[in-house]
């Protein structure tokens, strides 16, 4: 009862000849956007961090970005979450993609409001 797996990734753009390979490729991927995350977060360019985007600096929202890219691929790869029926693939992304995006909203507002709290009030910043 051997199920073969797609040997493809990126919707076929790459093809793989066995899963070795195509475990390697995956692998030397996420290793590449992991390599651009450390290198970003050690120039940290003044262009990224001088600018903000929803009370967020760019850098960081090219962090979330470039983590959320690897959590897919873990999933959809490792996981074997593209062999999977369409509507499993969709409850457990989509699900999933909902609470991340719902946990950043949160964290924005309520990050803004201590700030703005200790801004402008009359307790100061004491650590």
């Amino acid at each position: 009862m051997a199920h073969d797996h797609q040997l493809e990734i990126f919707r076929g753009l790459v093809k793989f000849k066995s899963n070795i390979s195509k475990i390697w490729g995956v692998f030397f991927f996420l290793c590449l956007v992991t390599g651009v995350e450390v290198a970003l977060g050690i120039i940290k360019p003044d262009s990224l961090t001088s600018g903000r985007f929803l009370t967020m600096k760019y850098l960081n929202w090219i962090f979330i970005i470039l983590t959320l890219v690897k959590a897919y691929y873990i999933t959809w790869d490792f996981m074997h979450m593209r062999d999977e029926p369409s509507g499993l693939r969709r409850a457990v992304v989509w699900t999933a993609v909902f609470l991340i995006c719902y946990l950043i909203a949160i964290l924005l507002v309520e990050a803004d409001y201590i700030y703005e709290v200790y801004k402008n009030s009359f307790i100061k910043f004491n650590f």
